[in-house]
């Protein structure tokens, strides 16, 4: 079990070392005036600072190999 943990926890970590962040595009309701609606297309983004994925990936390593001990 602690194995897999490791594991997943080096993979999001390479990835989130690799990839930065993600945009998408979210639709937003400007005005609804009864019968009348407006809306907007609003790109939204969420990005995450590098020493994350940093982290994520050294506690996989570590759960990994402490793992691999018993």
């Amino acid at each position: 079990m602690n194995k897999s943990v490791g594991l997943i926890l080096i993979i999001v970590g390479i990835a989130m070392l690799v990839w930065r962040g993600f945009t998408y595009t979210k639709k937003e309701k400007i005005v609804d005036a009864g019968p009348i609606q407006i809306s907007a297309d609003k790109e939204k983004s969420v990005n995450w600072p590098p020493y994350v994925g940093g982290i994520i990936l050294v506690a996989g390593v570590f759960v990994f190999v402490a793992s691999r001990k018993k």
